[in-house]
């Protein structure tokens, strides 16, 4: 059905939900440019949280040997701050995400 009417799935699903809430089943019948500013948005918070789930990964592993290899302490500082830049990243995508949002919610 989404696809019938060009839109994401995803933005289908949302507005079948939102149409139930509020009782109303008339569904959107086009897409803006900021609706595709949004699903960009969103997508890319994800792609960059996973990247931070990723660097995690590596930072659990090398904190759970035993010994340390020469270079873990360094590998481990940049791991941390890495995930400080990521962590910002994601904020501030999500942050451009909801003002997207409140500007479309307000026209």
């Amino acid at each position: 059905m989404a696809r019938s009417l060009n839109i994401a799935a995803a933005h289908y699903v949302g507005a079948v939900v939102m149409a139930h809430i509020r009782r109303d089943l008339a569904l959107p019948s086009h897409r803006t440019s900021l609706d595709d500013y949004i699903d960009e948005l969103t997508a890319l918070r994800g792609e960059v949280a996973k990247i931070g789930h990723n660097i995690n990964q590596i930072a659990r592993k090398l904190n759970s040997g035993d010994r340390p290899h020469s270079g873990d302490s360094a590998l481990i500082a940049q791991a941390e701050g890495a995930l400080g830049v990521i962590g910002s990243t994601v904020r501030h995508i999500a942050a451009a995400t909801n003002q997207a949002a409140a500007t479309k919610s307000h026209r």
